[in-house]
């Protein structure tokens, strides 16, 4: 998470610990901690030290637990470790067994929290071919799979996406006002008018798209003569945002303003739960990914710091993932799943259905509904939608 909530100074003065977690335990500790208006770090802390004083915690189910690491006060991991060797239990578990037994003495409060806002994601990565049109459209269509009403935003002057989804002719359509439009104040018409809605049963109606346009690739320029340019893709998706569960946006391959406009819209909102909406990015194995990934990370907390607001990142998507390709693409990929804040969400294998399903033209999981590619994009809706 980037922007006023972080706290760098604090961590330096703690220590970190490192294990793995279950995403749906990971995600119910970080919404109950603060809806009790604690910092996840706090309430981890208070739940290991609780952990400390109960007799004997039952067993937990860790399966699928992926590396989680959070910062304690000085001396405390050490303390952790040791206490799980004494019961002779792993750190997964005894982790596990501590948060767990925090979430049943700490339940949600009485007073139910203001409605949330609608889910807003971006998967962004301004490096091409990482496969960031293809996590974009398989969540989008996962997540309408399993009944969410889904919007998902061609942001990408390339319009990929729209040409993949098979409405390429959409996006050439010289009658059709754009996108651009509403956000530089020139549209005259409804932005409702600008979505298709993807007619495959599979979706069930709840797939939308607002398919990108060849006046795309002046975005920046329009922006540097909109006053607040920040907020104004906020303005002109408002009027949509009432009829989605979630919306997704496909992020553009650049870090200019086009980008803070993006990330801005998916900020942490008054009111909203940590790491609802925010930020997931596609890397691959390799060392582009990372520098690439230290360039976005740049930008998303210059943006906070100079916004004073908070974006949360959601995950890391290692895409195409092939450990045939030698000992440095493993050990990239080690150093991605190292990494705790983000953590990894998801691993994709090199698989050939994604490709054809986009040459095709065809939405993934109706050209391939059983391919361990669109698996994937269900396990990773999962996470989302937890």
């Amino acid at each position: 998470m980037f922007g006023p909530m972080s706290s760098p100074t604090v961590n330096q003065k703690r220590e970190k610990l490192i294990t793995s977690l279950p995403p749906q335990l990971r995600r119910q500790i970080k919404i109950r901690a603060f809806e009790h208006g604690l910092d996840i770090q706090d309430a981890t802390e208070h739940a290991i030290r609780a952990w400390y004083e109960a007799p004997a915690p039952p067993t937990v189910d860790t399966d699928g637990a992926k590396v989680w690491g959070t910062f304690l006060s000085p001396g405390e991991p050490d303390r952790f470790k040791e206490a799980c060797t004494d019961r002779g239990v792993t750190y997964v578990q005894g982790l596990a067994q501590a948060l767990t037994l925090w979430l049943e003495s700490h339940p949600s409060p009485s007073t139910p929290l203001v409605a949330q806002p609608v889910i807003r994601l971006i998967i962004a990565n301004q490096k091409g071919g990482v496969g960031k049109t293809f996590v974009a459209s398989g969540l989008s269509q996962a997540l309408a799979e399993k009944g969410q009403r889904v919007l998902i935003v061609d942001y990408d002057p390339q319009g990929h996406l729209t040409a993949e989804l098979g409405l390429e002719d959409v996006m050439y359509d010289d009658e059709r006002e754009t996108l651009l439009m509403h956000l530089d104040g020139t549209a005259k018409g409804d932005i409702h008018d600008l979505l298709v809605a993807l007619e495959h049963d599979r979706f069930g109606g709840r797939l939308h798209v607002l398919p990108a346009s060849d006046d795309a690739f002046l975005m920046d320029v329009h922006l540097s003569r909109v006053g607040f340019s920040e907020s104004a893709l906020e303005r002109a998706l408002e009027p949509l945002e009432d009829d989605y569960d979630v919306i997704i946006i496909d992020g553009p391959p650049s870090l200019g303003l086009n980008m803070d406009t993006a990330l801005y819209y998916v900020r942490r909102r008054e009111g909203e739960l940590a790491d609802r909406s925010g930020v997931i990015t596609p890397v691959w194995a390799n060392k582009a990914s990372h520098r690439a990934f230290r360039l976005l990370s740049q930008q998303i907390a210059d943006l906070c710091k100079k916004g004073r607001i908070s974006i949360d990142y959601l995950g890391l998507v290692i895409n195409a993932y092939d450990s045939r390709r030698g000992k440095l693409v493993k050990e990239n990929k080690k150093q991605w799943e190292k990494a705790t804040n983000p953590g990894v969400l998801l691993v994709i294998g090199d698989l050939k259905d994604g490709r054809e399903a986009s040459d095709g033209e065809i939405p993934l999981l109706e050209y391939a509904p059983d391919s361990e590619h669109a698996q994937a994009m269900r396990d990773l809706a999962k996470e989302i939608a937890a």
